[in-house]
């Protein structure tokens, strides 16, 4: 099995946390590597990553990445619960990639353009959006441990390279002491830690400047 990611890619450290937690063993093709990424043009020429290839199938996707895991790696932390419990594990995995993740991508994006090419009312928006999931997250959060409830799954995965690189581009208010306490949980998680320290070597990508903090 060969992981084909970046360790401070947002997407990327999803795939990684659940890799972590449940101890299963990969190939970690670091796209740091020329030759990695060459590989990854040949597998998915849209260079988009995470990819992982195992056993000569190519898995696209972070979510379906970890899906593909626990089906085809039984582990002892089951990341998707089944009936129920797992639809509201996996509206709040789409929830974090779709109303965190790329709000929070299009403002450190906008700080890779050159002046006269900012994306303003594009920025302007994408804050307007983190600053209203922020409070709904946090109401969600209420007697919750993880953000499902009181078990680790895939949601949080997606969580924590959500909010640890949101809180940077729009920082989460101080009046928001759940999602912050949350977010801080998160981080000191032994899978979401490890995928932070591998990730320090290349804070300098961090187009707003990389807070000292974290």
């Amino acid at each position: 099995m060969k992981l084909y990611a970046h360790p401070f890619s947002s997407y990327s450290q999803k795939v990684l946390i659940a890799l972590y937690e449940n101890a299963i063993s990969f190939g970690y093709r670091n796209l740091e590597d020329p030759a990695a990424n060459a590989e990854l043009v040949a597998l998915w020429p849209l260079k988009r990553f995470p990819v992982l290839l195992d056993n000569g199938r190519t898995i696209l996707e972070s979510s379906t990445i970890i899906e593909y895991l626990q089906h085809c790696y039984p582990s002892p932390v089951q990341l998707i619960p089944e009936g129920e419990a797992g639809l509201e594990v996996r509206m709040l995995d789409r929830l974090f990639d779709n109303y965190v993740m790329t709000p929070m991508q299009k403002v450190v994006l906008d700080g890779l353009r050159p002046d006269g090419d900012k994306d303003a009312s594009g920025v302007a928006q994408a804050r307007d959006l983190l600053g209203r999931i922020y409070p709904w997250l946090d109401d969600r959060l209420a007697g919750r441990r993880w953000i499902a409830g009181d078990r680790f799954t895939l949601a949080d995965c997606a969580a924590a390279p959500s909010l640890f690189y949101a809180d940077w581009a729009h920082e989460i208010p101080s009046l928001y002491t759940r999602l912050r306490d949350y977010r801080a949980r998160l981080l000191s998680h032994p899978s979401i830690a490890r995928t932070v320290d591998e990730a320090r070597p290349y804070r300098h990508y961090f187009p707003l400047g990389a807070p000292a903090r974290d």
